[in-house]
């Protein structure tokens, strides 16, 4: 295991190393700091999605199952539109990054907030009684985007649509110092339970019968896995099958059951297809595509393989 991560690394700092000083001009001074802001960026936000991918896939038992199940990803798209739709492309929540990223991170918390409240405040209520509420709700949001999208005008949807892939380009470095404080804290609170992990893998009935409460650790859980996702959403945008494809890929690839290891292996993998994605888009395809377009073309196939392969087993 310990040769595989060793890998991962050799591979993740590789990638890295390229996209620093590959075609490197020679004002370094000036391209450099903004390359590796970049970078900074990819792996705040590639390490986040792929920890709260595992963790979520973890507590579900459910390998094709994503956080963005939640709505998160509907929500924050609902949030941008309103913005536009209600203030103007022009107005300061829209200009003020930082103001933008407050409110947008804000707002999806409480969303889970609420809807953690409103489901396991009554007795009976599991897990995917949530997922399945989230599934609605994500619907509904998405809904509410495309009506105000049709009213606004044309050239504020063109504003608009920067915000509907990914992006790595326009991070404020305010912003990522904050970001990377607030992820910071959430995982170190997360370390907590990183040891109930490997017994609730195996299911909700075998991690009772262990002793592990499983209540509380799928509750407390559920909102680390919900504060990463909306952090990294709306530092970046959203990536929808980033974490589907990574997290499953480090499970082929470690091949086993082991957090301690597969959670390293999981963000390692995030890296390296997230830096070796934007390497593609700016060497090869010189910015006429997002990185999440890649992502989530390579993520959607690789996810139909998944539904066909667990179909015929």
């Amino acid at each position: 295991m310990k040769l595989k991560l060793t890998l991962l690394a050799v591979i993740a700092i590789a990638v890295i190393t390229a996209f620093l000083f590959l075609d490197l001009p020679h004002n370094w001074d000036f391209a450099l700091p903004r390359r590796a802001k970049k970078v900074f960026a990819i792996t705040l936000t590639g390490g986040a999605i792929a920890y709260a991918t595992l963790i979520f896939q973890t507590m579900t038992n459910n390998r094709i199952l994503t956080p963005s199940i939640i709505g998160l990803d509907s929500l924050y798209m609902l949030i941008q539109t309103f913005v536009i739709f209600t203030f103007g492309a022009v107005s300061l929540p829209n200009t003020s990054k930082e103001l933008n990223f407050a409110f947008t991170v804000g707002i999806m918390i409480l969303f889970v907030a609420l809807l953690y409240r409103l489901i396991f405040k009554r007795e009976g209520k599991n897990l995917f009684f949530l997922l399945l509420v989230g599934l609605v709700m994500g619907t509904m949001f998405g809904s509410m985007t495309t009506f105000m999208q049709v009213l606004i005008d044309p050239n504020e949807f063109l504003i608009l649509q920067g915000k509907m892939f990914a992006s790595f380009n326009n991070v404020h470095t305010d912003m990522l110092v904050f970001s990377i404080i607030l992820i910071g804290l959430v995982v170190l609170y997360a370390l907590r339970f990183t040891k109930y992990l490997d017994a609730m893998s195996l299911g909700k009935e075998h991690a009772v019968n262990l002793g592990i409460p499983y209540d509380y650790v799928v509750k407390n859980l559920l909102i680390i896995v919900a504060i990463l996702i909306a952090i990294s959403t709306a530092l970046v945008g959203p990536i929808t099958f980033l974490g589907l494809l990574v997290v499953n890929l480090a499970y082929q690839f470690m091949n086993t059951y082991r957090h301690s290891v597969l959670i390293p292996g999981a963000i390692l993998i995030s890296i390296i297809a997230l830096v070796g994605g934007q390497l593609i888009v700016e060497r090869v395809f010189s910015f006429e595509t997002t990185v999440s377009v890649i992502i989530n073309f390579v993520g959607g196939a690789y996810f139909l393989y998944l539904l066909l392969r667990e179909s015929k087993s």
